[in-house]
């Protein structure tokens, strides 16, 4: 794989998800052969050594282990940057209530900052189970081909049943078709047209990317884009959503008016991998 997760961080505390947390991101670190660095802010003391090693003492992977102490979002968010962390694994909320909307959780503001790559874990499974459904939005990051190769890396190392890779139809070439005085064939010929020049920018990026023994499906998507990838998700029962970074960082308006990624977040439909390789190009 071209593109490759070496170091993978789990932002950890001591909650009754921890174990599932561990689980998840030692699954990770096996798939990508990743060394695993566990952060955790807080008090440091005796206890709190003896918790950890209670954490760890049925887990095969030794990780690295960081005590910090401060905010947990500029801790958490220096330990990626000075330990070189490619990936970091959080916990994150199904759905966030409005003043955690507006005021932003510690997952949340790290989803923003960070210049890794995320993974928001939602309802971590007290039982390991496999991704059996992977939806990729090939859409708006400079990071799509790498999204969609990190997706079907995941989906041949667990045997994936699908991978759906969604797409926007661009709802504006078609309303200026539309006022174009066209006929209802013309208009169907148009959208049709449409369709397959997007499916052939998806075919394109696959074409590089090895995906044998994966079954693809390629699915346009109309409407807002963040609502309409959210309930796609939901309708394919997706395990795992990966979305390419936005081109830039968020902004104060992007809080008022939240940008699609915002709205997946707020509301998300399964485990959420924001793919972001920027620390890496800025290395390579």
């Amino acid at each position: 794989m071209s593109v490759n997760f070496k170091k993978i961080g789990l932002a950890i505390a001591f909650s009754p998800t921890s174990k599932t947390l561990l689980r998840e991101a030692t699954k990770y670190t096996l798939l990508f052969k990743a060394e695993l660095i566990l952060i955790h802010v807080g008090n440091h003391s005796v206890l709190e050594e003896e918790k950890m090693k209670a954490l760890l003492k049925t887990f095969t992977v030794k990780p690295i282990i960081l005590w910090r102490k401060g905010s947990p979002t500029e801790e958490i968010l220096k330990a990626c940057q000075q330990e070189g962390i490619d990936l970091l694994v959080a916990g994150a909320l199904k759905k966030e209530n409005l003043l955690q909307m507006y005021i932003g959780t510690v997952a949340r503001k790290i989803m923003r900052k960070a210049n890794c790559s995320v993974l928001l874990i939602q309802n971590p499974e007290a039982e390991e189970s496999p991704i059996q459904n992977i939806v990729v939005n090939a859409e708006d990051s400079p990071f799509i081909e790498q999204a969609i190769e990190v997706g079907c890396y995941i989906g041949q190392l667990q045997k994936t049943q699908w991978i759906h890779i969604t797409r926007e139809l661009k709802l504006l070439g078609l309303a200026l078709s539309a006022n174009e005085q066209c006929t209802e064939d013309e208009y169907h010929e148009s959208m049709q047209g449409m369709v397959r020049e997007e499916v052939i920018e998806v075919e394109k990026i696959l074409g590089k990317i090895p995906h044998q023994n994966l079954k693809v499906n390629i699915k346009m998507l109309s409407g807002k884009s963040g609502f309409e990838l959210a309930k796609f998700s939901e309708r394919k029962k997706a395990d795992l959503l990966i979305v390419g970074a936005p081109e830039r960082r968020f902004y104060l308006l992007d809080r008022i008016f939240p940008h699609d990624l915002e709205y997946i977040f707020a509301n998300l439909p399964c485990s959420l991998l924001v793919v972001n390789f920027r620390k890496q190009s800025k290395n390579g």
